[in-house]
């Protein structure tokens, strides 16, 4: 793999996970939990194994691939830097509330209900993009929604069992993690 394209993934990736690193989270266990989530957490972890084979590292790609895999690489630390903040201390792994949760609606968030899914699709798309054949990367990425899915419907059923008609005029409203899918 050329030294640039390692620099590039180690730089975005880099900072694309330090906001979760840097979020201060404070409290207990969550009061609420669902760990179905999970099997969509699966689905997401086989997606990025498919990106990062190494089918393109020794080979010569397309132009047209570097910018591209760029800009997704760009969108997904920031996409992730403004949604953790955003989210603060309510970010966790596992799908679940908090007592005291919070039902945000700003930053990012104004515009989409998941942006940290839709950072980490900006990033699975980025790295795919840059290192393996479009086939590979497209069956990586439906594996990546359906994964998603999973998560956003776990999600939002907690959110709507918590925040009841609220929850439901904001979904009704702002797109789940892409533009148009709600």
């Amino acid at each position: 793999m050329p030294l640039s394209i390692f620099g590039i993934l180690t730089a975005a990736w880099v900072a694309w996970t330090a906001p979760f690193f840097l979020i201060k989270r404070k409290g207990g266990p969550p009061q609420t939990l669902d760990r179905r989530a999970r099997w969509g957490i699966f689905l997401q972890a086989i997606a990025y194994f498919l990106v990062w084979q190494p089918t393109l590292w020794t080979a010569s790609r397309a132009s047209w691939r570097i910018p591209a895999g760029i800009a997704f690489l760009t969108l997904g630390p920031v996409l992730s830097w403004t949604s953790a903040r955003t989210l603060g201390r309510q970010w966790r792994f596992d799908a679940g509330l908090n007592a005291d949760h919070q039902l945000i609606r700003s930053g990012a968030y104004r515009f989409i209900r998941h942006p940290i899914y839709a950072s980490m699709m900006c990033m699975l798309i980025g790295t795919g993009t840059l290192l393996t054949r479009l086939w590979i990367l497209l069956a990586a990425v439906v594996l990546f929604v359906v994964g998603v899915e999973i998560r956003v419907r776990v999600e939002d059923a907690l959110l709507a069992s918590r925040f009841g008609d609220e929850f439901s005029e904001y979904q009704r409203k702002v797109p789940a993690y892409l533009p148009l899918i709600r």
